[in-house]
């Protein structure tokens, strides 16, 4: 396993009425984050947000191109960004102990926290299609150019890996700075994660290390 540390490029926040910033996801302009009554959009260049869905929103937050996906308390919601209208909900696989979203290969991915696992979901259902196992605390998911990564928040230290999706075995580890916890991860598609800042209020972005 390839270990370094992280390379924090920026900090969003804190933001006004945001006591906690929880899931975090991208739709290829803006990054939306979760603060538990509303869904945040945020301009990552200006560091602005731009506007804000009033809807329950307590962990991770995906978006499959067109619709945001946000865990409120035991269920799901499928959302409209436009309307902030919710069109359809599911279970979630932890019963409200999940943490991260993620959307990919036309399914959910989604954390849960204390039972150090990845569930992999119909978006449509809500059945769980395959399982992967992690021996840290799961904070956040992702997926980028066919990699599944996720955060890890215990105690004071956080960690973003990047995992065999078949296996679970940790290939590369990106070290936070003590004291730095992850509640939320997404990457841009490109070099940058964004990551939920907890009850800071705040967002970050970080490094993705360079491919070949």
């Amino acid at each position: 396993m390839k270990t370094s540390a992280a390379n924090v490029l920026r900090e969003y926040g804190p933001f006004e009425g945001v006591d906690g910033v929880h899931g975090v996801t991208y739709d290829g302009q803006q990054v939306w984050f979760a603060s538990g009554d509303k869904l945040n959009a945020l301009d990552p260049e200006s560091g602005q947000t731009q506007r804000s869905i009033e809807v329950a929103a307590h962990a991770g937050t995906a978006f499959d191109g067109k619709h945001l996906f946000q865990i409120a308390e035991n269920r799901i919601q499928k959302i409209d960004p436009a309307t902030g209208r919710v069109l359809h909900t599911i279970p979630a696989p932890g019963a409200g102990g999940d943490s991260g979203l993620a959307w990919a290969e036309g399914t959910l991915w989604v954390g849960q926290y204390r039972e150090r696992k990845i569930h992999q979901i119909d978006p449509q259902t809500g059945a769980i299609l395959r399982t992967i196992e992690s021996n840290r605390f799961v904070t956040g998911v992702t997926w980028v150019d066919g990699e599944l990564w996720h955060a890890t928040w215990e105690g004071d230290t956080s960690e973003i890996r990047h995992i065999d999706p078949n296996s679970g075995e940790v290939l590369e580890q990106l070290d936070m700075p003590d004291g730095i916890g992850i509640s939320g991860l997404e990457s841009d598609g490109a070099d940058r994660f964004f990551c939920g800042g907890g009850r800071t209020g705040k967002l970050r972005a970080v490094r993705r290390p360079k491919r070949g």
